[in-house]
């Protein structure tokens, strides 16, 4: 199966270098505004070159920002070939109408950095000709087994549920490491709490084994825990997740 990938990003780079090591899947050109960019991706590829040069191939994968997923679409100099978007949130619909439309959504978050495993990777597909379901589903096969058929609206929630999961997640233990960095104390003291907490979530339900000041309804503890937070994005914070919290489970502040 040929593929070609528009774009130099995270997903681009590590779909490539999956490709790469496939041999039933051949990486036919890397498309990117940059020609730097594109340098990381010569040896993966047959060819590099700018989207005005792209040829067809059997699947042509659009790995770029959701806000130029669109416009991409319609530079591609080619029609009547599969193309498909890695955007957990963009509708298939935003893609070119002169192609036939498909959505190739891995749901990980990729650093350039990171070794990614896609055979535990959750892919998600979507395609506008049912045709097109037995070419996406044996490109996604080479890939991972965890193959999910979901269309529009259902990936954009799994979207939203993945920021919630992931990004806000993240972003919490941003604020706990700065905590740590202000009073000396080791950050790694708070990993295997991390470690159990994921594996709990993973394990049960996570609003069974919630817990914590906000929810036991402890309002002493979250006001001593407020009063002792140096910074004010801390404040604002813990003051909103303890208040959702609360009424989650049935408490006011």
């Amino acid at each position: 199966m040929q593929v070609n990938i528009i774009g130099t990003g995270n997903v681009a780079w590590h779909l490539a270098k999956r490709f790469e090591t496939l041999p039933s899947v051949r990486l036919k050109q890397v498309c990117g505004r940059s020609p730097v960019a594109l340098t990381p991706f010569v040896d993966l590829a047959r060819k590099t070159a700018s989207i005005e040069d792209l040829k067809p191939a059997d699947v042509t994968i659009i790995a770029v920002s959701d806000d130029v997923i669109a416009s991409v679409s319609e530079q591609i100099p080619f029609s009547n070939q599969l193309v498909v978007h890695t955007s957990g949130s963009i509708p298939m619909e935003m893609l070119s109408i002169k192609n036939r439309k498909g959505v190739f959504y891995p749901a990980q978050s990729f650093s350039m950095e990171d070794k990614v495993d896609f055979k535990n990777v959750p892919l998600c597909l979507e395609f506008e000709d049912k045709a097109d379901k037995k070419l996406l589903s044996e490109l996604a096969l080479n890939l991972s087994e965890n193959i999910h058929i979901l269309n529009s609206a259902q990936r954009q929630q799994l979207h939203i549920a993945a920021v919630f999961a992931n990004n806000f997640t993240n972003y919490c233990y941003t604020m706990a490491k700065e905590i740590c960095d202000e009073h000396r104390i080791p950050f790694s003291l708070l990993h295997p709490l991390m470690e159990k907490t994921v594996a709990k979530a993973m394990a049960h339900s996570p609003q069974l084994m919630q817990t914590g000041p906000a929810r036991r309804g402890d309002h002493n503890v979250i006001e001593q825990h407020i009063a002792k937070l140096t910074s004010q994005n801390q404040v604002d914070l813990y003051k909103a997740i303890s208040t959702s919290l609360l009424k989650h489970y049935g408490k006011e502040l």
